[in-house]
């Protein structure tokens, strides 16, 4: 081995270390801060501004007084309602246009899709009043159905699937259509089984977007019987202002299901964004 190649073999090993350097400070500074929340929300209040990072003893009465004595339970069965139900019927309208998008031919698609993307660049804030005051002219304040229907369209999802249906074969539907099948036919029989690993994925997006929404249910709910757990840790941090272990204890409740979630699943939602096109 010539000084040249090894010279550039030990560059290459230096440029490998100093990425994975990098890569493992970031890595540290994205778990940390769930880790010192789990730590708190088993440390006394003594505890919680000492430089210790773990606790002396866990302390289980933090969950014990956040499960029993203020309705978390019902703030979970909310989000967990609100969410399954905005995860299955967007699935069900967003397949069926993704499929429309990218299979059947009709005047004005590709500005449709276009126009329907581009919803995609404008944020919730943007937009959170105008849909405030429609959402109010429906009478649906302080209701599911003003949690849920607002929360159905997601364009990202919509440009997901499309891209999906773009990369099946279409002798797989010609083949249907020599056999008489319509185009309902089609999308129900042989679309959506194919379907199945990007509507998982999607599945499992929707569902812990809608978990973690905040903004929204604080704007359209003012009962307390129909707040989300964000919406409620919020209210708890502004009632227990000065216990933290309470709003960490709430906190890891909120982030435990989602994190085993994504853990289980994270291999179907990278091949979700593999499939898309996505680069």
């Amino acid at each position: 081995m010539n000084s040249e190649s090894l010279v550039t073999r030990r560059q290459v090993n230096l440029v490998r270390l100093v990425w994975m350097a990098i890569a493992l400070i970031l890595a540290l500074m994205t778990i940390f801060p769930l880790f010192w929340m789990v730590s708190i929300a088993f440390k006394t209040p003594t505890e919680v501004f000492q430089p210790a990072l773990l606790p002396k003893a866990p302390n289980w009465d933090n969950f014990l007084y956040v499960l029993t004595e203020v309705p978390f339970i019902r703030y979970l069965g909310n989000t967990t309602f609100v969410a399954g139900v905005v995860t299955v019927v967007a699935l069900f309208f967003h397949t069926m246009a993704g499929y429309a998008l990218a299979r059947l031919r009709f005047p004005g698609r590709e500005t449709l899709f276009i126009l329907m993307f581009s919803t995609f660049l404008v944020s919730l804030p943007v937009i959170i009043v105008p849909l405030f005051i429609m959402v109010r002219t429906m009478g649906m304040l302080n209701t599911y159905a003003g949690l849920i229907i607002p929360s159905i369209f997601n364009a990202f999802g919509i440009f997901l699937l499309r891209q999906y249906y773009l990369s099946l074969p279409r002798e797989i539907e010609e083949a249907a259509v020599i056999d008489g099948a319509g185009y309902w036919r089609i999308y129900w029989s042989v679309i959506l089984p194919l379907s199945r690993p990007i509507i998982a994925s999607l599945a499992i997006l929707f569902f812990l977007a809608n978990w973690n929404s905040f903004l929204w249910p604080l704007t359209v709910t003012g009962d307390d019987r129909l707040w989300m757990v964000q919406v409620g840790i919020s209210n708890f941090r502004s009632q227990y202002s000065a216990s933290w272990t309470y709003i960490m204890a709430a906190s890891t409740i909120v982030a435990a299901p989602m994190l085993i979630l994504f853990v289980i699943f994270q291999r179907q939602i990278m091949e979700s964004i593999k499939t898309s096109g996505l680069k």
